[in-house]
């Protein structure tokens, strides 16, 4: 299939744009977000970070997208109700990366800036039907077609800022799943989609060297939340109006590695007699550290397994569903076995550090037992202040060594067992 040389262009250019402008805006944004005290502080055991890091990021990231977006897309009425969604979204997310809101009112704001778009005309209309067996091979939404899309949209926001949980997590796995909705777009040249993604992509890749291992800057709620928006609605722009009729499971491979952590994660809570919105350190990404893996090992596993679910929504869109089967099996083996021969040797390496640190905390506990049970009682102190042997200052030297050992010690005491979690959720 050819495609359109003044599109490949325009896209280019769009991408281009977006990386140069949210690239250069990032030490600005940094440097706000350390003047406002948008700054996350390592505060309990799901943070993996050790050091307080400005965490408005995002704002770096919408600046590359919108100046993008004005100078190469179309304005229709449509596009126009997603970017103010988008910025209801942007403005909610500062504000809660500067001062934590509570999580019913940012869902209920949320639900505003979907209902934007939506009533103007971006919902889900049509599906295809997954049932092989039905001789009605579409769904027509009808009356739950608005429901459905805010649904879809709220979801989708929210997904995406659950994983933002590793350094560079959430902007990969966002840039993978909008550089697959680009390649598919570009195939069925879908011009307004593909400038979108397109300016999507490059705002992420300006971002990343401020947010991969380790993070010199988080991209906040501000950038997960912002990032999961307008993934969902060009989802149902693209995918759902012009492509659900090739196959129900497109939009859902691509943002498969989101949809599916987030659903698993309100089971689990739901299961625990939990609250679906209560954080806790059971992600995919907080199970893969507890396997033995160091942070870039994890994200690197979970940019894998999203860009397998990537290249299978394209070939399942361009070749139909056996062949995306086909491929999605073969690529799945093929990272299994990469990931045996690759990572058993760095995981002893990392157990083997793990060990040695366990075990000097063991000796340094066990010397202080000794210097504890070596001092002598406080009856005892009394009972000798007057021994002319202690007068000479012995005795509180003794103390406050002691003290010294007991102080560097109560520290260590302290730390969580484990790693510590996500940054934002």
């Amino acid at each position: 299939m050819l495609i359109n040389t003044n599109l490949l262009a325009g896209v280019f250019l769009a991408l281009a744009v977006a990386l140069v402008v949210s690239f250069l805006a990032s030490p600005v944004v940094k440097a706000f977000a350390y003047k406002v005290g948008a700054i996350d502080v390592p505060k309990d055991n799901r943070r993996m970070h050790h050091i307080p890091i400005p965490r408005l990021g995002g704002l770096a990231i919408f600046l590359g997208f919108i100046v993008s977006i004005l100078l190469f897309a179309k304005m229709t009425n449509q596009f126009r109700s997603i970017l103010l969604g988008a910025v209801i979204i942007v403005v909610l997310g500062v504000v809660d990366d500067i001062t934590p809101l509570p999580a019913k009112f940012k869902f209920l704001i949320q639900i505003g800036a979907a209902l934007i778009p939506t009533l103007n005309g971006v919902q889900i209309h049509v599906l295809s039907n997954p049932n092989l067996f039905s001789p009605n091979p579409y769904w027509d939404m009808g009356v739950l077609s608005i429901p459905v899309t805010v649904l879809w949209i709220v979801a989708i926001t929210n997904a995406v800022n659950l994983i933002d949980g590793l350094d560079g997590l959430a902007i990969g796995v966002s840039a993978i799943s909008a550089t697959t909705v680009l390649v598919i777009s570009l195939l069925v040249s879908e011009v307004q989609v593909a400038v979108v993604m397109a300016a999507l992509v490059g705002a992420c890749v300006g971002f990343m060297p401020y947010n991969l291992n380790p993070a010199k800057m988080f991209m906040g709620d501000t950038g997960a939340t912002f990032l999961g928006y307008i993934l969902a609605c060009m989802s149902v722009e693209g995918l759902f109006k012009s492509w659900a009729i090739i196959s129900f499971a497109v939009p859902f491979l691509i943002l498969g590695l989101p949809i599916f952590d987030t659903a698993f994660a309100i089971l689990r809570r739901l299961a625990h007699g939990q609250s679906p919105m209560q954080a806790d350190r059971s992600h995919i990404h907080h199970r893969l550290i507890d396997m033995g893996l160091n942070q870039k090992q994890a994200v690197a596993t979970l940019y894998v397994i999203s860009a397998i679910l990537g290249l299978s929504a394209v070939v399942l869109t361009t070749s139909g569903e056996l062949r995306a089967m086909m491929i999605f099996v073969s690529l799945c083996v093929v990272a299994v076995v990469a990931a045996r021969v690759i990572f058993p040797k760095e995981v002893r390496e990392e157990l083997h550090e793990e060990m040695e640190e366990l075990r000097d905390h063991g000796h340094r506990a066990e010397k202080q037992e000794k210097a504890e049970d070596a001092a002598p009682p406080a009856g005892e102190e009394l009972e000798q202040e007057n021994l002319p042997g202690l007068r000479d200052g012995n005795s509180k030297t003794s103390q406050e060594e002691t003290a010294s050992a007991l102080a560097d010690a109560e520290p260590k005491a302290q730390e969580p067992d484990g790693w510590e979690g996500e940054e934002d959720q």
